[in-house]
């Protein structure tokens, strides 16, 4: 070998910084700061006594946490076990999609949620509201939803100062218990279709699960009769056009079906092509001669159904399902491969 080779120098490989986790759900946000910046926070003691002050670093792998009390304070180093809960007050919020367009609300029907964990030792439980959470080694990662579901505050619960933790159910969740889940009952239901009584608007969306009931609250008290609350709710950025699609033909008598506990016909199914079915979010049901049943979330997605050369010698009829469950039930009930595994989430995230 040449005494003027050299080998190149190497390069040491740095670890990730660590982060504070991020609510678990696709929404955008304004970056939060650094953990090494100087942020304000609450930290409640285990009697319940509450101090204001800077959080000035935060380690889950030592557990422990510096803060100050005063500006020009002394920082202090706090065990993770001296505390029972940590606040950060500074909001993270909401951005917007594009100039102009309403700040991204946190989708609460889906993800807030009460939640309770009982203390290590005496002390009240620990409660509140959250949309969604991190379960980490050192503990628990919890979002409050505040300024009318435009940001959340950041929770910290040491491992430490709970011994068990529950979650309640979240609109959508609460509502999909009443959605169909039978043949027998789909059957019964589109036979009551036509004699269904209109309903509010504000209460279909309930049930669909697209609201909470305390955004279904703000949104009466703000409606000013201008505005019909359904577009109010759209303008707003509360639920999608889409959704408020849905809401109207649920209002108007279409049943509603879960999908998570529907027993889908797999061969009934395979009647729509994969990708087709991603296309026109529609998944055929089951066949009830000369009915061939098929999942929509909304309608009007009946006229392409109609053209589609398998269903040809059925009458199609529609009944709602979620969009979410719809992409799912479909990747769950046709034959993998590698081109179906991604087509699922590809189409739940850009067709409209």
């Amino acid at each position: 070998m040449s005494e003027d080779f050299a080998f190149p120098p190497l390069i040491e490989q740095t670890t990730d910084r660590w982060h504070w986790p991020l609510p678990p759900f696709s929404w955008r946000h304004l970056a939060p700061p650094d953990n090494d910046v100087a942020q304000p926070c609450r930290i409640e003691s285990h009697g319940g006594a509450c101090v204001e002050g800077e959080m000035l670093g935060f380690d889950p792998a030592a557990a422990t946490l510096s803060l100050r009390t005063a500006p020009d304070g002394p920082a202090v180093t706090l065990p993770f076990a001296r505390f029972r809960r940590l606040t950060l007050t500074t909001p993270l919020s909401a951005a917007s999609a594009r100039s102009g367009a309403p700040l991204e609300r946190i989708p609460a029907a889906a993800q807030e949620r009460d939640y309770r964990l009982q203390p290590r030792g005496s002390g009240s439980e620990i409660v509140g509201r959250t949309a969604g959470h991190v379960d980490a080694p050192e503990g628990l990662y919890l979002f409050a939803p505040i300024d009318e579901d435009q940001s959340v505050l950041r929770l910290f619960v040491p491992r430490s100062a709970y011994v068990r933790c529950e979650f309640g159910a979240s609109a959508e969740e609460t509502a999909a218990k009443h959605w169909i889940a039978t043949p027998e009952d789909l059957l019964a239901a589109i036979e009551r279709q036509q004699r269904m009584p209109v309903l509010p608007i504000g209460r279909s969306m309930l049930e669909l699960g697209l609201l909470t009931q305390a955004q279904l609250d703000r949104a009466l008290a703000q409606q000013t009769g201008e505005q019909p609350l359904g577009e109010m709710l759209v303008a707003g950025g509360v639920i999608s056009r889409a959704d408020l699609q849905t809401a109207i033909a649920h209002k108007m008598g279409y049943p509603l079906v879960d999908l998570a506990r529907f027993p889908v016909d797999p061969v009934v199914a395979q009647m729509l092509p994969q990708r087709r079915a991603a296309e026109y979010r529609a998944l055929p049901l089951m066949i009830d001669k000369p009915r061939l049943i098929v999942a929509v979330d909304r309608p009007q997605r009946l006229e392409k159904l109609r053209t589609v050369p398998s269903f040809a010698s059925y009458t199609v009829v529609p009944v709602l399902a979620s969009r979410g469950q719809i992409m799912l039930a479909i990747a769950r009930a046709t034959p993998q491969d590698v081109w179906s595994q991604n087509i699922a989430g590809d189409f739940f995230v850009t067709t409209r």
